[in-house]
């Protein structure tokens, strides 16, 4: 029996506030993320490997950016995708470790999206 090569840990969940819960959650799901459980005060919505993003109701402004980013696995693609839904991604930044855009989250917060750099995919 082989060991699994991949981390043993990863991140479960991570939060956003929003003074905008039904936006923020419909905006979510057309990035890609799964609904998972909606109440009046919060979304849970989950992404891949099992992290889910708590999304909680808030009376104020959200932060001006969110305290987390976003990984996909064809930036490009994932581009296209958002502006075809009316998104709005900021143009493609060209970095040394990764590709990026920007999302801004119907309560004001902006969103980082990541091209891929997970180290254990097949060359």
């Amino acid at each position: 029996m082989s060991e699994d090569p991949r981390p043993r840990v990863w991140v479960g969940h991570i939060t956003l506030k929003t003074n905008n819960l039904a936006a923020s959650d419909t905006f979510l799901q057309a990035l890609g993320m799964r609904p998972i459980f909606k109440s009046d005060d919060v979304a849970i919505l989950e992404l891949r490997g099992g992290t889910h993003i708590v999304v909680e109701k808030s009376e104020t402004e959200s932060e001006p950016e969110a305290g987390f980013d976003l990984m996909v696995e064809d930036l490009n693609q994932a581009h296209a995708d958002y502006a075809s839904l009316g998104l709005v991604p900021s143009e493609i930044s060209r970095g040394r470790i990764h590709d990026a855009f920007t999302v801004r989250d119907p309560g004001g917060a902006t969103i980082k999206v990541n091209s891929n750099h997970v180290s254990d995919l097949p060359v």
